[in-house]
């Protein structure tokens, strides 16, 4: 997605939801229509995610129930992308990397998944496109797109370390 200073300007931070809401457990709908909202939405989660300090974020994490996700492993508009109704069409190998979520904050773990993904997806403009990625890119894109499906990665995790993270979030909100 090309994006302009004047577009950097233009878009804003959005409120991130926090586990255990809710609206993190719901399932993203299809995007229908790209159109000029769809792109200012894209604009907006990359904003939200570089002002957080993350690398990937789902719309659902901003209570948009739309299945668009932005990555960008640079943390700061250097390689944004945005995948629209990703879909992950094959996945292969397996590694372990610490994952942490702007809706669990401060919060970080071992998760295993796979370590190479082929993922197809359409830009802003509904132009399809596919995409191959290893490693942490990998991660993020398998990260973001359980989002959509409202999952999070605490649920890779044992039971007892949900229930402590859980725990420790109400504290930290009173």
């Amino acid at each position: 997605m090309e994006i302009s200073d004047s577009d950097k300007l233009n878009s804003k931070a959005l409120p991130i939801l926090v586990h255990p809401h809710p609206n993190l457990r719901k399932v993203a709908q299809p995007v229908e229509e790209f159109n000029p909202e769809l792109r200012q939405l894209a604009l907006d989660l990359l904003h939200t995610m570089y002002e957080e300090g993350g690398i990937g974020l789902a719309a659902t994490q901003v209570n948009v129930q739309l299945r668009i996700l932005v990555i960008d492993l640079s943390g700061d508009w250097k390689e944004p992308q945005v995948f629209v109704n990703p879909v992950l069409n094959s996945t292969s190998g397996s590694q372990v990397l610490e994952e942490g979520c702007l809706s669990v904050p401060n919060f970080y773990d071992e998760v295993e998944r796979p370590s190479h993904v082929q993922v197809s997806a359409y830009d802003v403009y509904g132009n399809q496109f596919e995409k191959e990625a290893t490693g942490l890119e990998a991660s993020c894109i398998q990260h973001e797109i359980d989002h959509l499906n409202g999952t999070l990665f605490v649920d890779y995790l044992s039971r007892l370390k949900q229930i402590r993270i859980r725990q420790k979030l109400r504290k930290a909100r009173s």
